[in-house]
């Protein structure tokens, strides 16, 4: 690990990955092709850097205590203000959210709980799994709000469903796992 608030190549990814949620959310909140065009453009690279800025820093050994922090504060920013677009915009329904964001809450007030106690909950293959879940199933969505096709529409669906499944399932782990480091 390097020093604890270095400023690294892959801190500066997830600093982007930060900052492209905002050009996406105007995009993907206005009407037209070219304004959806530009969100998935803009969601898709700040996806990809979530999976870059990651590989990258633990190759190079650049991992650090504000890089481990921002990390997961910009897939969340992400990926939870992407999933509230698509509720404001009728396209996923707001239980398919609420089951995301408490999860989102629950896991993070654990790790602060274990934070407070010196412990670090490090994120789970689960935790990850999900995130690169949801990045496909947004990507996909955000692309059908451009094609609008019947059959992706459906796998859509499916993708959901799964997303569902594995939030409340990693979450659980986390739970669990936190639980168990917390009351040593």
């Amino acid at each position: 690990m390097t020093k604890k608030n270095t400023i690294t190549g892959p801190t500066v990814l997830t600093i982007i990955r930060m900052l492209l949620v905002i050009p996406f959310m105007v995009c993907v909140m206005m009407e037209g092709l070219v304004p959806k065009i530009l969100a998935l453009v803009f969601f898709s690279v700040a996806s990809i850097t979530d999976e870059i800025d990651g590989r990258w820093a633990r190759g190079k050994h650049l991992v650090t205590d504000m890089g481990a922090f921002l990390d997961p504060l910009a897939d969340k920013m992400l990926v939870d203000l992407a999933f509230l677009a698509l509720v404001y915009m009728n396209i996923i329904p707001i239980w398919m959210f609420s089951v995301i964001i408490v999860r989102d809450l629950a896991v993070d007030g654990m790790r602060m709980m274990a934070a407070r106690e010196g412990i670090t909950i490090s994120a789970s293959i689960w935790g990850k799994t999900k995130t690169t879940f949801q990045m496909i199933t947004l990507i996909s969505i955000i692309a059908n709000t451009i094609f609008n096709n019947e059959i992706l529409g459906i796998i859509n669906i499916v993708l959901l469903y799964i997303v569902i499944i594995l939030t409340v399932f990693s979450g659980l782990d986390y739970l669990v796992k936190g639980w168990k480091k917390v009351i040593k």
